[in-house]
């Protein structure tokens, strides 16, 4: 009996000696698991170059998404040769173009400038006979008044107009002290455009003292859901001459209609562009609860408030492999962002900013 003890008691002790390895495996897997876990400051966001074989972490249905929305962020909706000029011209700030050109926000004393084509009422007060209704400016800035005969009004305001008539036939001896009035009746010379999102675009004739948000009521508003967060307006400097140039002159679209930058009001001058900008959108897909694009508002937006908009994560989510999918100077990269380090150790101060045009990925996770 005590012999069978004794074995019974070895066999044990040979078992439990085999089982220490298996216990001692599994204690180095749960620590090493710990470890992983632990996130340090330098690997929250790490940033590469997407390769054309590299899937993202995706299946191949996204993988086909991801194609589908990259052909239509090509999509813009904005003329390539607008594109082209908005891309190649000198932009400015408003109150960088202000400080060079004083005039330009249009202060007191800057009266509208007749051109060719501009059809005038010039009234001598008490000369009935010599008062005309419709006075047509000829293409080369000529008019033709009784007794007067033919004269250069191009480029002159309406005061100066009457001071010239007065002059004229003062003269020549008609009327020593005439009183002219003179008004523009049909603005014709001047012109600008209107185009983006806006309920209208199209070409209206420039008139008197005309401004970006007199341009934005005759084209009969922006589109709410279409318009974005800024606006420029494209101006011909020095047109037909040699010194000839174009210039971007950026607008803070919502400050101004909300009225919050009445300095974005600025004067319209002859074959100005304005162009009032898309929308930017992001998009966002794989396991979040509402895929798709979102508009990016009129703040910054970061990569953790981007998931809350989708919803956020599923349950099956991979959050700490959220990957950002961005073209920087025709570069394709990969930001990758480790959300729960984000959001639970307290680095809100790497949570990354999000860009027009951005595409999130969050892909499944593995367990």
């Amino acid at each position: 009996m005590k012999t069978d003890q004794t074995n019974l008691l070895s066999r044990m002790r040979i078992k439990m000696n085999r089982r220490l390895p298996i216990h001692f495996l599994i204690a180095l897997i749960l620590v090493s698991l710990v470890t992983g876990c632990v996130t340090t400051g330098e690997d929250v966001v790490s940033i590469t170059t997407l390769k054309g074989s590299d899937s993202a972490g995706l299946k191949p249905q996204e993988r086909a998404q991801l194609e589908e929305i990259k052909r239509s962020r090509t999509d813009t909706g904005v003329d390539p040769g607008l594109s082209a000029v908005i891309e190649k011209t000198p932009h400015f700030t408003v109150g960088e173009y202000l400080s060079s050109h004083p005039g330009g926000g249009g202060g007191p004393g800057q009266d509208y400038r007749v051109g060719g084509y501009d059809i005038l009422s010039i009234v001598v007060y008490e000369e009935a006979d010599l008062s005309r209704e419709a006075v047509r400016i000829s293409a080369d800035g000529f008019i033709s008044f009784p007794l007067v005969g033919r004269v250069k009004v191009e480029n002159m305001t309406t005061s100066e107009i009457e001071n010239l008539i007065a002059k004229k036939l003062a003269d020549q001896q008609y009327l020593l002290d005439a009183h002219v009035s003179v008004m523009v009746t049909d603005y014709r010379s001047k012109r600008y455009m209107v185009l983006g999102a806006v309920q209208t675009p199209g070409t209206h004739a420039l008139q008197a003292q005309e401004r970006v948000l007199d341009a934005i009521s005759k084209a009969m508003g922006v589109l709410a859901d279409k318009a974005g967060k800024s606006a420029m307006v494209i101006r011909t400097e020095n047109p037909d001459t040699s010194k000839e140039r174009k210039i971007v002159i950026n607008l803070e679209l919502q400050g101004l209609l909300k009225g919050r930058d009445q300095s974005a009001n600025i004067l319209l001058m002859d074959r100005d562009v304005l162009f009032v900008a898309p929308a930017e959108y992001f998009y966002i897909m794989g396991q979040v609860k509402t895929p798709g694009s979102y508009q990016i508002p009129d703040r910054e937006l970061t990569v953790v408030e981007a998931i809350s908009m989708a919803g956020g994560f599923t349950p099956i989510a991979s959050r700490n492999r959220t990957r950002i999918i961005r073209v920087e100077d025709g570069v394709e990269k990969i930001i990758q962002v480790k959300v729960d380090a984000i959001t639970k150790e307290g680095m809100k101060i790497k949570d990354v900013a999000i860009q027009p045009n951005d595409v999130i990925i969050i892909p499944e996770s593995f367990f």
